[in-house]
């Protein structure tokens, strides 16, 4: 099981344990493999020190875009051609999975022998077995959400889990990662709402997929002194109260993956528990600079939520209060900027305030999908006048780069041609000057 980041990136990725732990539990001799952090340095297994290129099968989780870089490196300095085409049979098979399949799995078709586009939690067993009984995996295609590149290009539906499978949870306690010594916990799977760029929204197999606190509290290890909930909608849960106030009472501490605002102003029990469990920043999204904007990508956030939200990171003592949100959304003017510069400081003037601004890349399966990147010079003109507009006022601004946006977009956008790209950009070095020229 390869992860193309850092160990302490793949660690902290419920699914990505939570798949470990699925095929070694069938059986399977599964070992774990990640990018090394030093240059150069050739990929070896976490549990016996051998080289990734001794295996017979490399099953891949992708989560994003930009991880196909980390792929191609992976596998270069293992010895194996990172492109299908250029592998022979002495090589080891590559299947690949993730959240990336969700999607646009495409670009990823040239690296992989098989794909499992969704929910592999039923499926990567007989996808990996059926390769030790045939040697090869062209049975994949008859799984469901499986996909051979070989056998045609067209695409399949992504599979989904039977729910007497959930919740997924985590292999193993880990010190050295994003989520340290965290025990991952999915309290629910999917989402009900209808935001329009987002790839888990309600259409997406089936919606939200809740799982009872009774059982998820029973799954806890006695040795787990920290709970991580994960879930696209974790805050929507009917009954995460009583989850979170099991869990605190229990003396652990406690964390989720993500918060709705409306969610944190209607529940205040919500933000006071996570914060009696040790959470020290309370996170929401906005999504969008502006009311109008909100409004048009169908979320469901107001500023009445985001204020209640200071309001309760004020009272119950948070550090900061961190807001989500997209620059560069379909039919964003100069108007919506400066709304989301005032209406920033009215909020830093209850608590302080960190921005996490991402520009907006649209998605396949997304009711945004086809939608232009706004610029790399307008993201960043519109970048300058947040941060000069927020300076003197308690509220910092952590954006992610316009350059690297417009990679994952031509990537998500992209094709076949786009994902063979990532092999001359990686061989070019990995600069941003390197991934243009290489996607043109």
């Amino acid at each position: 099981m390869a992860y193309p980041s850092p160990y302490r990136v793949g660690m902290s990725s419920l699914g990505y344990q939570w798949i470990c732990s699925v095929l070694a539990e069938a059986g399977l001799g599964v070992e774990r493999c990640f990018l090394p952090d030093e240059p150069g340095q050739v990929p070896l297994t976490m549990e016996s020190l051998s080289p990734l290129r001794d295996f017979p099968v490399i099953a891949v989780s992708l989560a994003y875009e930009l991880e196909l870089a980390g792929l191609v490196d992976l596998l270069a300095r293992a010895g194996i051609p990172p492109l299908r085409r250029d592998r022979d049979p002495r090589h080891p098979r590559v299947l690949i999975g993730g959240p990336l399949t969700f999607s646009n799995p495409v670009p990823a078709m040239p690296y992989a022998d098989a794909m499992i586009l969704g929910e592999a939690d039923d499926v990567v067993v007989p996808a990996v077995a059926g390769f030790f009984d045939t040697g090869e995996f062209d049975h994949v295609s008859t799984l469901p959400g499986g996909w051979v590149p070989d056998m045609g290009s067209a695409r399949v539906p992504v599979a989904k889990a039977d729910d007497h499978l959930l919740p997924a949870r985590s292999r193993l306690l880990t010190p050295d990662t994003e989520l340290a010594d965290m025990f991952l916990l999915e309290g629910e799977r999917g989402c009900h709402r209808a935001c329009t760029f987002c790839v888990m929204r309600r259409s997406t197999n089936g919606g939200m997929r809740l799982v009872e606190p009774e059982r998820l509290s029973a799954l806890i290890p006695e040795a787990a002194r920290r709970v991580g909930l994960v879930g696209a909608a974790i805050s929507d849960h009917p009954r995460l109260v009583d989850l979170l106030g099991t869990i605190v009472d229990s003396g652990r501490g406690v964390g989720v993956s993500s918060l709705r605002a409306d969610r944190v102003a209607l529940k205040p029990d919500i933000p006071r528990l996570l914060r009696k469990g040790g959470y020290a920043t309370l996170t929401v999204a906005s999504d969008a600079p502006s009311q109008r904007l909100r409004r048009e990508i169908q979320k469901g956030t107001t500023e009445a939520h985001l204020v209640a939200c200071a309001e309760a990171a004020r009272v119950y003592e948070y550090r900061v209060l961190k807001v989500y949100m997209m620059v560069g959304v379909p039919g964003e003017t100069d108007e919506d900027i400066e709304e989301l510069v005032h209406f920033t400081r009215k909020l830093a003037a209850i608590h302080p305030v960190a921005l996490g601004v991402a520009p907006f890349v649209p998605k396949v399966h997304t009711p945004l999908d086809g939608a232009p990147f706004a610029g790399i010079k307008t993201v960043e003109k519109r970048l300058e006048r947040i941060r000069s507009g927020l300076r003197g006022h308690r509220a910092e601004l952590r954006p992610t780069s316009a350059r690297w946006a417009w990679v994952e977009y031509r990537l998500a956008q992209g094709g076949v041609a786009e994902g063979e790209a990532v092999v001359r950009a990686v061989e070019g070095g990995g600069s941003f000057a390197a991934w243009k020229a290489a996607l043109g």
